[in-house]
């Protein structure tokens, strides 16, 4: 089973891109976590470069996208909203079908983050992606960053991803079953 990791920060010491790392660690036999680092890269949307032949970078990340069985995404919040790298992004796979019943999970490095969290909800509801709300967790802590090591190391957060990633994997089993 694949899972395709999206975080919404471009930042080196992101603490989402740490949880996804995490979940990479954390994740059960048979489950392979790939963190997708090509945000930054992708050009901004533009509905006349989306012809026959997108852009190379886009269509990457719509291979990438087909190749998953789910996705995870971890994201900031900036401004009560999901960081514009990522709406860019999503803006670029809206009409391809890409999330087309496809299961995805939220995570969240701070409590502080629900506004983007019910943005990037919607936004992935508009575009039929299976929001999977049992496998979405927020990091309860506070203060200085986190990275990959101490919250896989940390009993409270380890146990929580490693049950979200399981959760997820256990809802991309049953949409299988279903088709």
């Amino acid at each position: 089973m694949r899972i395709l990791a999206i975080s919404g920060s471009l930042r080196a010491s992101s603490s989402n891109t740490a949880l996804l790392r995490a979940a990479i660690a954390l994740a059960p036999q048979g489950v392979e976590v790939t963190l997708y680092a090509g945000l930054g890269d992708l050009p901004h949307f533009n509905p006349d470069l989306d012809g026959e032949a997108a852009p190379p970078e886009v269509e990457d990340w719509r291979r990438r996208l087909q190749a998953s069985d789910g996705v995870v995404f971890s994201v900031p919040e900036y401004a009560h909203g999901v960081p514009g790298v990522l709406k860019n992004a999503l803006d670029w796979v809206v009409g391809s079908g890409e999330f087309l019943d496809k299961p995805v999970t939220l995570f969240n490095a701070s409590p502080r983050g629900i506004y983007a969290q019910a943005s990037l909800t919607e936004t992935l509801t508009a575009m039929t992606a299976k929001v999977v709300p049992e496998a979405s967790i927020t990091l309860q802590h506070w203060g200085k960053p986190l990275n990959a090591e101490q919250i896989a190391a940390a009993p409270e957060m380890s146990a929580a991803v490693r049950s979200a990633i399981q959760l997820l994997a256990v809802a991309i089993d049953a949409g299988k079953a279903v088709l």
